[in-house]
């Protein structure tokens, strides 16, 4: 079979896997609803109260659920090929860690949705540029510098949440840890997300082929005619925005970003014309099947999405660990 139709199939497969999930995110839920009313409350059609179910409360959060997810993977894959490991996730970075800092002041002082929002990706962006000032030294960086940079940012973070946490009034603490565990419950219009979501793949995609050379290494990269240091700082940058974005909209949802590219990868080679196009496709399903089982599993009671992305998240984690191979990417 032909690499391109090959790689046709795959892509078409998962996005009727997500078409899927998307559709049982619609039906499933504490008012079960068919699909031929879905499919007539989505045309227009239907009571008003389907219509306030489908339209306003499961189709947003599905949306941008999806959003997400596939925002996370783009940039668990990026940081994979930047950072030549398997297991490279784009909270390795401190990235989630700023946005946590910001998004739990916000939510200490009192703001509404909004200031969150807002000072979460403030907060991330800061983290972003602190890493990326402090891992780049007098020779550039490596791999090496920018990991340990970004770990120990992440715990400095780690220490500001966990500040804000034994120093928050009672009243709001509920609300802290659900956005420190992941939550798309206070999600709005989705809208802002997908676009995000398609500029990062509009910007990624055109460097597919220096991408696979660079996952090669840096030398044979540049070797070939790759402006390693450039490229470098343009997935870096694609990267932390991403999860940037992700993060604002979701809270700290973990595991999506390593687990998902690393599966895709073991599914469909490291091609990355394939491998990030297919990443978000699945990293997106996997966040809605997600969210749907946290809203369901315990109606009327909602679970944090990160506590169900953890559970798929760990045994998987556990089960690539045992299969990394040191220097690959």
């Amino acid at each position: 079979m032909p690499t391109r139709r090959r790689a046709l199939l795959i892509l078409a497969a998962l996005a009727g896997l997500a078409q899927l999930c998307l559709s049982l995110a619609l039906m499933v839920g504490s008012v079960p609803i068919g699909p031929i009313e879905v499919l007539g409350t989505l045309l227009g059609q239907g009571a008003d109260t389907t219509r306030e179910v489908v339209c306003s409360l499961r189709l947003p959060r599905a949306l941008a659920g999806f959003a997400c997810g596939g925002l996370l993977a783009l940039a668990g894959a990026l940081l994979q090929v930047l950072l030549r490991n398997p297991l490279a996730d784009p909270y390795v970075l401190g990235i989630s860690g700023g946005a946590g800092v910001g998004a739990l002041l916000a939510i200490v002082v009192g703001l509404g949705a909004a200031g969150i929002n807002a000072l979460a990706f403030f907060g991330a962006l800061a983290a972003m540029l602190v890493v990326f000032g402090l891992a780049h030294g007098e020779g550039g960086w490596t791999q090496s510098r920018l990991l340990l940079t970004g770990v120990i940012v992440a715990a400095g973070c780690g220490a500001l949440v966990t500040l804000m946490l034994s120093l928050a009034p009672e009243d709001r603490l509920r609300g802290m840890l659900f956005w420190l565990m992941g939550d798309l419950s206070q999600t709005g219009d989705p809208r802002l997300a997908l676009l995000l979501l398609l500029a990062a793949l509009l910007a990624a995609l055109p460097f597919a082929r220096e991408l696979n050379l660079l996952a090669r290494g840096a030398d044979v990269a540049q070797a070939l005619g790759v402006e390693v240091r450039v490229l470098r700082r343009g997935v870096y940058l694609v990267a932390s925005l991403a999860t940037a974005a992700a993060v604002t909209h979701a809270g700290a949802i973990g595991f999506v970003g390593l687990i998902v590219p690393h599966l895709v990868r073991l599914a469909t080679g490291n091609d990355q014309r394939l491998l990030l196009p297919a990443s978000v496709l699945a990293g997106g399903s996997l966040l809605v099947v997600a969210d749907t089982l946290a809203r369901t599993v315990v109606a009327p009671q909602q679970l944090p999405v990160g506590v169900l992305t953890a559970l798929i998240g760990v045994p998987v984690f556990l089960f690539l660990l045992g299969r990394a191979v040191p220097g690959r990417g």
